[in-house]
């Protein structure tokens, strides 16, 4: 120390000291506290990865996964199903198509796979087994088995699915008008008779409510998904849905097409103490 001048000595000290005041970052303590409040992340397990890297993470797991499954564009942010006012308006009858279309494909397959093994000939026991033609011919055999069975499970699971069949304004099957005309009628009689009040004092408002009818006409289900700000309204609302059924069968083209209906309706109770209802994709 004694080879260094005073003038060295300090600006040695000044360089080391401006150094450490270079790596120090001053925050905002609450602001970034408010980093973690509002960002907060959930520990999860994932079963598959991607070399896609994220910029802003949903979760944290074992390794990087980049959307897959249903939520292809990233992590589902609730753990319900989707509702089902995301499948109407043109989209849905376009989806309903689709469905019937494959289902033509997949009979057809069907059938074409059920002729393929009905034409190959029949094991010959005279034949040795180990040759090269008889192994061949076994394979396809059980390839065709397997394709079939697979072919069979998936027509027996859709068929024991229920059918629904989403009424919306883009609905213009006649069938279908008629039962849901009926179903209005009913809904919004009950509705004005026992108009919805709350300590003697009426309550108004606008909400949108999905329906779903069961092919006998009872009301399998109702749920708010757009509320008109008062919770008690929305309930009552939903209690008129289910006590103004059932709403009677459906008839033998209905039934063809579906076992439940799922109806979208505006509820409105106005000023006139009337229950006003109107079907809506929105």
């Amino acid at each position: 120390m004694k080879s260094f001048s005073t003038l060295q000595i300090a600006l040695g000290v000044s360089v080391a000291v401006h150094a450490a005041l270079l790596t120090v970052r001053i925050v905002d303590p609450e602001g970034f506290n408010r980093v973690f409040q509002d960002t907060p992340l959930e520990v999860v397990l994932v079963n598959a990865a991607s070399h896609d890297k994220r910029e802003k993470a949903q979760a944290i797991a074992q390794r990087t996964l980049a959307g897959g499954g249903e939520a292809a564009k990233g992590r589902a942010t609730s753990p319900l199903p989707p509702s089902a006012l995301t499948e109407l308006g043109d989209a849905s009858e376009d989806a309903q198509r689709r469905i019937e279309a494959m289902q033509e494909q997949q009979m057809v397959m069907l059938a074409q796979v059920k002729r393929m093994l009905a034409a190959m000939p029949p094991a010959d026991p005279r034949q040795p087994s180990s040759s090269a033609e008889a192994k061949e011919r076994e394979e396809k055999r059980r390839r065709l088995s397997q394709l079939l069975a697979e072919i069979e499970r998936r027509i027996n699971e859709e068929n024991a699915r229920p059918k629904k069949r989403y009424i919306s304004p883009a609905t213009r099957e006649e069938v279908y008008a008629i039962y849901y005309d009926g179903l209005r009628r009913k809904i919004e009689e009950r509705g004005t008779t026992n108009f919805p009040e709350l300590g003697g004092r009426k309550l108004y408002g606008e909400l949108t409510m999905v329906v779903t009818v069961n092919h006998d006409g009872r009301v399998l289900g109702t749920e708010v998904v757009e509320t008109s700000g008062n919770t008690t309204l929305d309930r009552r609302a939903q209690a008129i849905a289910r006590a103004a059924g059932p709403f009677g069968r459906f008839n033998e083209a209905m039934r063809r097409r579906a076992d439940q209906i799922v109806v979208v309706s505006r509820f409105r109770f106005t000023r006139d103490e009337t229950l006003e209802t109107k079907l809506t994709s929105q």
